[in-house]
């Protein structure tokens, strides 16, 4: 049986077909070229936004790191405030005490609440301290919001 002759001239036929850059066929996939400038441009685009995100976040947890780290401070310069103070007793971690202006910036520590001093109190109350198991000491309640300001002084 002799082979039909193929109608197309050899040099308009490719071999491999599904390798060219374009539609060789009615029936084939549509391939439309890229606009290299918008894909590049959608890219960056993305790019942008997903690392402001990711920058966005580390602000806020450096922001956090800094604000725990001057919490720690303030419990650091309250804690040696409060070791200058007069005291006549071993205090007990966990346990809430009350801090007193003797006058002139001497402070003293008591178990005594300001209620239970009745009427007249010996000593400028400051406030309600408490003392950590890390022997740091933390500010449970103050007499005014100035005192907060003070112990970085």
């Amino acid at each position: 049986m002799a082979r039909k002759k193929n109608p197309i001239d050899k040099d308009k036929i490719a071999e491999k077909a599904n390798l060219l850059p374009y539609a060789s066929s009615v029936g084939s996939a549509i391939i439309k070229p890229l606009d290299k400038g918008r894909t590049k441009g959608l890219a960056m685009d993305a790019m942008y936004e997903q690392t402001e995100s990711q920058l966005h976040q580390i602000k806020e947890q450096v922001e956090t790191l800094v604000r725990q780290a001057q919490q720690i401070h303030d419990r650091i310069n309250l804690s040696e405030k409060i070791y200058e103070a007069d005291s006549g007793f071993k205090p007990i971690p966990n346990r809430d005490y009350y801090l007193y202006d003797r006058g002139d910036s001497e402070w003293v520590i008591s178990m005594i609440s300001p209620a239970e001093w009745g009427k007249s109190l010996p000593y400028e109350y400051l406030a309600q301290v408490q003392l950590l198991s890390d022997s740091t000491w933390k500010v449970i309640d103050t007499a005014t919001e100035q005192f907060t300001i003070d112990i970085d002084l």
